[in-house]
C-alpha cells in the first residue's frame, strides 16, 4: 500500500511563559494570524496561519530539560519543534499499516472536537514524532 500525503502544519513546543511572545514574533516578524487557540489535554494550542500555511504552537507545563517521551501528552518537554503532521485519507487503514509494520503510535487515535479532526501519533526511527490526521474529518 502506497501513503497518499499532503501537508498539514508544523509544530512548535514552547513554554507557557513564551507562548506570548512566541506569538508575536511570529505574528510580527512573519506575518501570520491567529486562526485558532484553544486548550485541549492540559495544552493551550494556538494555530497560526499566512494562506496555506499553518504552525502550531503547544504549550503544556513548563518542564524544560526533561527527556524525552514514548507518549504524546508528556513528549512536550522543551521549546522546540514537537512534530509534523500528515493528513491521510483514512487514519485506520494506515494505522492498520504501521500497526503491519511494528511501528508503535505514542499517542491516539484521539478525537480532537475543537479542530474538528481525529489524530494518532508515531515516531520515525530517531524519535521524530509524527502526527497523523484524517484528512477532510
Amino acid at each position: 500500500m502506497a501513503f497518499t500525503f499532503s501537508h498539514d502544519h508544523v509544530g512548535i513546543t514552547v513554554t507557557q511563559e513564551d507562548l506570548d511572545a512566541t506569538i508575536a514574533w511570529y505574528t510580527r516578524n512573519l506575518g501570520l494570524a491567529v486562526e485558532r487557540r484553544f486548550e485541549a489535554h492540559g495544552t493551550t494550542f494556538v494555530f497560526l496561519t499566512a494562506g496555506d500555511v499553518k504552525i502550531e504552537l503547544l504549550a503544556g507545563a513548563s518542564n524544560r530539560g526533561a527527556a524525552p517521551s514514548d507518549d504524546i501528552l508528556t513528549s512536550m518537554y522543551t521549546s522546540r519543534l514537537h512534530h509534523f503532521c500528515l493528513a491521510v485519507a483514512d487514519l485506520d487503514a494506515a494505522l492498520s499499516r504501521l500497526h503491519e509494520l511494528d511501528v508503535p503510535l505514542i499517542g491516539g487515535p484521539m478525537d480532537i472536537p475543537a479542530i474538528g479532526r481525529r489524530i494518532a501519533f508515531v515516531t520515525d526511527n530517531v524519535g521524530t514524532i509524527i502526527e497523523l490526521s484524517a484528512l477532510g474529518t
